[in-house]
């Protein structure tokens, strides 16, 4: 036996797929595709317009605008150099920077303020969980040059609009204000010497973060920390008249609204460009509380990124998790989505030149914007019957030699089981037994 063909009978592996990162199989996307596209229609409602970035930037990109010492930057991205010149790139794990970045490069806010949205998948190394993978989908929304809270409490209200269509009852608003860059700054000081004091209550992770990013701390999920993190002092409490103001104005819009809300003091955000109000939408849907959406201010982006000073809000609404919540309001009883519909007519055929005549056929009813699925793969009919029949459609098409030479075509309801005969030429005929 030579070398190559003892190399040919060698069994081949088969390659499996990275954890975390996840086939959506055609036989559960129709679910997803019915979200995205009630997604989009409220988000379209509100005059929010579709932008589209690359899903890899510029490491420093993120470096700047996330900031050095979040989580997202130290521990989960997925960085690697150009080979072509040496350049370092991430694939995205977040929407709202590479927006801002395509609004500094092409001056897309010259003719003022934009609302826009995205939507794509972002990537992160953490240990993948259920509704926390590594590749995930997201839906990104931006308000840009827009100041004051009124667009803050317009994109909470569209978030509770979409809540209402997906009949989701178990969520919750969550909001906050950590003030601007100098009230942050106080607070900074005030938790690192309060922390300082209670270093024994710390946990390893709270203890390298009390210098570099001590607000994080106060995110912390830890029981042992609770009672403490709870005694420690408020940014609330640190804020000026302006940011008072401003989170004064949200909350009487959100009155006004009939959005009920959680004022939160613990609610921080993972990224450094946020700045005065923040909130997230919690559910409890699953049992214990799921974070699904979270955004809030980040004024102070474009100028880091090198843009120009400019307002600005948004929030990131993770696909899976929401997806997850959807699930368990739909198995207890929330309205069912309007799925895609099902194809019209599935046309079988078999025998000379039925092919040729299907196809044809198939065309002339999709100018008449009907679905239309032709068999292929050959078959016997009562094979090409039984698929037919698990497509879904609604009348089977049959066309054998006999049809062909009559020029006619067989129509079949499935859901009757009544048979007729049309002329393939009296098209009119044709679609109206099958409207």
């Amino acid at each position: 036996m030579s070398e190559n063909t003892a190399l040919q009978k060698k069994p081949i592996s088969k390659i499996q797929g990275v954890k975390g990162m996840n086939d959506l199989l055609p036989e559960v996307s129709a679910l997803q595709e019915a979200f995205e596209d009630i997604v989009r229609d409220v988000f379209r409602s509100y005059g929010y317009r579709l932008i589209r970035t690359p899903i890899v930037e510029p490491t420093g990109l993120f470096v700047r605008g996330l900031g050095e010492v979040t989580d997202i930057v130290e521990k989960e991205m997925y960085s690697f150099v150009d080979a072509l010149n040496g350049d370092s790139l991430t694939l995205r794990p977040e929407g709202t920077a590479g927006v801002v970045r395509s609004a500094i490069e092409h001056n897309w806010l010259y003719n003022g303020p934009q609302r826009v949205w995205t939507m794509g998948p972002m990537y992160r190394h953490e240990r993948p969980q259920k509704g926390r993978y590594r590749e995930f989908y997201q839906f990104s929304v931006e308000a840009m040059g827009f100041d004051g809270p009124d667009v803050e409490a317009e994109q909470i209200i569209m978030l509770a609009r979409l809540w209402k269509r997906l009949g989701l009852a178990d969520v919750a608003l969550h909001i906050n204000s950590i003030g601007d860059a100098s009230e942050r700054a106080v607070h900074r000081e005030k938790l690192i010497a309060y922390f300082e004091a209670n270093v024994d209550v710390l946990d390893e992770e709270a203890k390298r973060r009390l210098h570099s990013n001590p607000l994080r701390i106060l995110d912390t999920k830890n029981p042992a920390m609770q009672a403490m993190v709870n005694a420690a002092p408020k940014l609330m409490d640190m804020l000026g008249e302006a940011s008072l103001a401003h989170f004064a104005g949200l909350k009487a819009q959100l009155d006004d609204a009939g959005i009920r809300y959680v004022i939160n003091p613990r609610l921080v955000r993972g990224m450094d460009y946020y700045n005065r109000s923040v909130f997230e939408w919690v559910s409890t849907a699953l049992g214990g509380e799921l974070t699904i959406t979270g955004g809030g201010r980040y004024d102070g982006l474009f100028e880091q990124l090198g843009g120009k000073a400019t307002p600005a809000c948004g929030f990131g609404l993770g696909l899976e998790r929401v997806m997850l919540v959807w699930q368990a309001a739909l198995a207890a009883g929330a309205a069912q989505p309007q799925g895609k519909p099902l194809p019209k007519a599935y046309i079988v055929h078999m025998g000379e030149g039925t092919a040729p005549a299907a196809t044809r056929l198939a065309e002339h009813l999709r100018d008449a914007r009907l679905h239309v699925v032709t068999h292929a793969g050959g078959g016997s009919f009562k094979s090409q019957l039984k698929k037919a029949d698990a497509s879904g459609a609604q009348f089977t098409l049959i066309m054998g030699e006999s049809e062909l030479a009559a020029g006619q075509v067989g129509v079949k309801n499935m859901a009757t089981g009544e048979q007729s005969s049309v002329n393939t030429l009296d098209l009119s005929a044709l679609l109206t037994i099958l409207s």
